[in-house]
C-alpha cells in the first residue's frame, strides 16, 4: 500500500484516500493493467487502519468510459474461451473486493460513467453525481449480456428490478435527475462543488466509528443472501462486538460529559 500506483492516481490525507483513473484525454477508460491494479489496492485496503474512506473520483470532467476499445475490446475478440475468462473474473474480482475492502467508498460522478465504470460507482456505497453525469451500462451495446461485474444482481437493489431491467437491455444513459430520482445518486452538485462535497463525506465517515463503519459494510454485503431471521441474528452478534470497542466507550462518555464524541476506530 505504500507504493504508488502506476496505473491510477492516487492521494491520502487525513485518513481519506482519492483514487482516479488516469488518461482524461480518452474519458478515462480501464485498461488490462488498471483493472489488475485497482483490484489489487482494493484488496490490500482491508488490511490498512490508515484509510478510513475512499473517494473514487472524476478527472478531466468525465468519471469512466470503461473498457478501452482498443487496449482491451479489440484483443478480447482475439481470445481463447479460458482467456477470456480470465478477464471476467478478474472484473469480476475488481467489484468483489470494492464490495469486501472494509472501508466506505464515495463515487463522485461527473460527465461519462458508462459500462465498467458505472459498475464501479454501482459498487461504491454512495454516489454524489453532477447534473452533466451520464451513467449507462452499455453491455448490450457491444454485444454482450447486460449482466456483467454483478449488474444483474446490484443494480436492481439499488434501483429497482423495472427501472435496471430498462437500463440492462437497452444500454441507454440515465440521466442525472434520474439517478437522484431513482436512489442511484444520494445527491447532485455542480461540477466545481463536487470534489469538495464527495470529499466532505469522506471525511465526515473518516471521523466517525471506523471499525463499526467496517461491520455496517460488511453487513450491507453479506444480508443480501440472508433470510430475515438471518440477519437479526448476524446483527445481534455484530452489535455486540461493536459494544466493545473503545469508541462505544467514548461515546457515552463524551454523551455523559455533554460532549462531541472523538472516535479513534478500535
Amino acid at each position: 500500500m505504500t507504493n504508488a500506483p502506476k496505473h491510477f492516481l492516487l492521494t491520502v490525507e487525513g485518513g481519506v484516500a482519492v483514487v482516479a483513473l488516469n488518461r482524461p484525454e480518452r474519458k478515462n477508460p480501464l485498461s488490462f493493467d488498471s483493472y489488475a491494479e485497482l483490484r489489487d489496492w482494493f484488496r490490500d485496503l482491508h488490511y490498512n487502519e490508515d484509510i478510513k474512506a475512499v473517494v473514487f473520483a472524476s478527472n478531466g470532467g468525465n468519471f469512466s468510459s470503461g473498457g478501452d476499445v482498443h487496449d482491451i475490446i479489440g484483443p478480447l475478440t482475439k481470445m481463447s474461451m479460458k482467456e477470456l475468462l480470465r478477464f471476467t473474473r478478474m472484473t469480476g474480482d475488481l467489484v468483489k473486493a470494492i464490495v469486501n475492502c472494509g472501508t466506505p467508498v464515495i463515487a463522485a460522478v461527473d460527465g461519462v460513467c458508462v459500462g465498467a465504470g458505472a459498475i464501479i460507482a454501482m459498487a461504491s456505497d454512495l454516489r454524489i453525481a453532477t447534473p452533466e453525469a451520464k451513467t449507462a451500462f452499455l453491455f448490450t451495446r457491444v454485444g454482450l449480456a447486460g449482466c456483467d461485474m454483478g449488474a444483474c444482481a446490484i443494480l436492481p437493489r439499488i434501483i429497482g428490478q423495472g427501472r435496471a431491467a430498462e437500463l440492462l437491455y437497452t444500454g441507454r444513459s440515465m440521466t442525472a435527475d434520474e439517478g437522484l430520482n431513482w436512489g442511484f445518486y444520494n445527491r447532485l452538485v455542480d461540477a466545481d462543488a463536487l470534489p469538495m462535497a464527495a470529499r466532505d463525506m469522506a471525511e465526515r465517515i473518516a471521523a466517525g466509528p471506523n471499525f463499526a463503519h467496517m461491520m455496517t459494510k460488511t453487513m450491507l454485503a453479506q444480508e443480501w443472501s440472508m433470510s430475515i431471521e438471518q440477519a437479526i441474528e448476524a446483527e445481534a452478534q455484530t452489535q455486540a462486538i461493536c459494544m466493545q470497542t473503545g469508541d462505544f466507550t467514548r461515546a457515552y462518555d463524551a454523551f455523559v460529559a455533554k460532549e462531541k464524541p472523538v472516535f479513534e476506530g478500535d
